[in-house]
């Protein structure tokens, strides 16, 4: 049986930028009473890709989070512009992060990775069919970029060395139960 929904009276603006805003909403929480909430909303949509190879590769790119300190494996990903398609912008970000140009994009989900506080709101794609075209557009991007075979991903994720939330979630998604429906015949 469903509980009952937090009702929002109010909401006032904190701080605001084309990347990022933060919110206090004012909500009746039930058996708790009114509280000020901080809520983290994202202007934009995030979409990420998992490619991957006819040699059972994928290709990952591997650079440092100045925010956590951390190297790390990731999945290309990034910002729809607003209107954007997120296929569009999928296709977009893996070209500009690793010169290669996708030639198939298949949607395979989509999360909200912290709805507890924010409405970030991510589309996980599936990019096949890559054609190198040249050098990455935007060089700060990765310091590598690599077509990485599917034992030594499993052994980055389970090893600690792809720590990235979007990118953990994609090939996890990706790994699991996206190819155990599609081999079931369900996508």
């Amino acid at each position: 049986m469903p509980g009952s929904e937090w009702q929002v009276h109010g909401r006032r603006q904190v701080y605001g930028s084309s990347w990022v805003e933060l919110w206090l909403d004012d909500v009746d929480v039930p058996g708790v009473g009114r509280i000020d909430h901080h809520v983290v909303r994202m202007p934009r949509a995030s979409t990420s890709a998992v490619a991957t190879n006819d040699d059972g590769e994928f290709l990952l790119i591997f650079r440092h989070r100045f925010i956590t300190g951390r190297w790390g494996w990731e999945v290309p990903a990034g910002w729809a512009d607003p209107g954007e398609d997120p296929a569009a912008a999928v296709a977009r970000e893996v070209e500009e992060e690793t010169g290669w140009r996708p030639g198939r994009v298949e949607p395979m989900t989509e999360y909200d990775a912290m709805s507890g506080i924010s409405d970030a709101h991510f589309h996980v794609y599936h990019v096949t069919g890559c054609t190198r075209i040249g050098e990455p557009e935007d060089v700060s991007e990765a310091a590598r970029v690599e077509w990485v075979p599917e034992a030594e991903v499993v052994g980055l994720l389970t090893g600690g060395q792809i720590v990235d939330g979007p990118s953990h979630a994609a090939l996890s998604f990706y790994l699991g139960p996206y190819r155990l429906a599609r081999a079931a015949g369900g996508g």
